[in-house]
């Protein structure tokens, strides 16, 4: 059985894939969970060397991923290129950690007694990766547990199966022991039963999720019943404060980045633009002069910034949000309604919170321009949000715009860039209904090993009784 993947554009099939059931999940697991052992017995740099092989046959298909990026989501190859490299980098920088995987000797109080902190694979890792940027995503969700002599079982997303199969692809030539990288294609009205075996599968001992916070929390809750740890990187609300002291021309940059790159299906996406009012009427003209320059167009032609959304519903929720906004009298500055999947990059100002923009997570090409009596204003609106994945602040006195970000509660903050930022060796994560845990550097290996306290007797044991 397979299932298809319909193009958001054309309406074509853009691709087609296993229609995995529940029922195939447990001989999957037992076969990652057989195949782990040796992989984490190898050395560091049998693994490393492994892991640099994917990273070339990543960036070997390239045509490949630039057409099933553009027609399973309507992206432009620009995002899809962006993608790729910065996936393929994502594995080199797993590969550099293969020899970082350090415990350390601690002080005993006990005479000769070496006590150790060692960190160890966990054993089988399920990574469930999104759409929206699917091969950082899906690279990010298996890389440093492989670095970490796991085996490893992706969740391709239904709506990207193609996509997510070229990176099991890459990653099968390269060498890894037969078992050790898996993935799981299921059609989307089996996603929960899929998932739901993956969870509970014995060999499957943790769960790495990037999406929405709805699905986040079942996700959480499932694997609690088997007390396993979760890595949760969910929604975003990201503010994006402007004041009075910035450089507007920069902050207008980094905004119109950050709110329109991927047409905003990013969860890092500047959802919100928080302006101190003494400068707001001045950046409002600049920025929206610049959405009004940013055109939408197919991106098969490759000649305009944004391209499709995902799919229809993101186009009726984004019509909605902007709807109701206008009815409680905010105003449309660039944009407006949109009629197909190819829709217009739309800002609009003077929202407040009685609007549903203000707080709900748009992930479409709109953003809000919400005005603030000062600093402290702007903060206090900053987090106003039950997310906290990304945020950033823009002023001249960088001394200041550290003060505000160590005050926004967000598990990422810019000064003077933009909220879309990105880097493999980074701590990625965030806090409050964005999630918990990190991926990237070293704090990738907190997440994707086991501490073990081993101790080693010296000298003859002295016992009370």
């Amino acid at each position: 059985m397979k299932f298809e993947r319909i193009n958001p554009l054309t309406g074509e099939v853009a691709s087609s894939a296993p229609a995995m059931k529940a029922s195939d999940i447990p001989a999957i697991a037992a076969k990652a969970g057989a195949a782990q052992v040796a992989w984490g017995a190898m050395g560091p740099n049998a693994r490393r060397a492994v892991l640099m092989k994917a990273a070339a046959g990543l960036e070997a298909r390239k045509d490949q991923f630039v057409a099933a990026m553009m027609t399973e989501t309507g992206s432009t190859a620009g995002w899809a290129m962006f993608n790729l490299n910065l996936a393929a980098g994502t594995v080199r920088e797993a590969a550099a950690l293969t020899t970082q995987i350090t415990g350390e000797v601690i002080p005993s109080d006990k005479p000769g007694c070496i006590a150790m902190a060692l960190k160890e694979p966990v054993g089988v890792i399920l990574g469930i990766a999104p759409w929206n940027a699917p091969i950082i995503l899906g690279v990010r969700a298996i890389s440093v547990p492989l670095a970490c002599g796991n085996a490893v079982i992706l969740k391709a997303s239904e709506i990207c199966p193609q996509t997510h199969a070229l990176i099991i692809e890459a990653f099968a030539e390269a060498g890894f022991p037969d078992g050790v990288v898996n993935v799981v294609t299921n059609a989307p009205e089996d996603a929960a039963e899929v998932v739901g075996a993956l969870i509970d599968a014995p060999e499957v001992k943790r769960i790495n999720f990037t999406g929405s916070t709805g699905v986040g929390k079942i996700i959480a809750k499932r694997a609690a019943e088997h007390l396993k740890p979760c890595l949760l990187e969910l929604g975003g609300k990201a503010p994006l404060l402007v004041l009075e002291d910035a450089d507007l021309d920069e902050a207008v940059k980094a905004a119109a980045f950050g709110a329109f790159m991927n047409q905003g299906q990013i969860c890092m996406s500047t959802e919100r633009i928080i302006v101190v009012e003494a400068i707001a009427d001045a950046f409002a003209e600049k920025f929206a002069a610049k959405a009004a320059s940013m055109a939408t167009g197919d991106p098969r032609e490759g000649n305009t910034p944004l391209g499709s959304v995902v799919d229809k519903k993101t186009v009726t929720h984004v019509n909605g949000l902007i709807e109701d906004a206008v009815s409680h009298g905010a105003k449309i500055i660039a944009g407006g309604i949109a009629d197909s999947v190819l829709m217009p990059a739309t800002v609009v100002d003077g929202v407040t919170d009685a609007m549903k923009l203000y707080s709900e997570e748009s992930f479409g090409p709109i953003v809000a321009m919400i005005r603030a009596r000062d600093e402290a204003h702007a903060i206090e609106l900053a987090n106003d949000t039950q997310y906290g994945l990304s945020a950033a602040v823009f002023t001249r006195d960088t001394a200041r715009g550290l003060g505000v970000a160590r005050q926004i509660k967000s598990g990422i903050c810019h000064v003077n860039g933009p909220t879309v930022h990105d880097e493999a060796q980074m701590p990625f994560g965030g806090v409050g209904a964005s999630g918990y845990g990190r991926f990237g550097g070293k704090q990738g290996i907190d997440s994707f090993t086991e501490t073990r306290w081993i101790t080693v007797e010296t000298l003859p044991g002295h016992y009370p009784i």
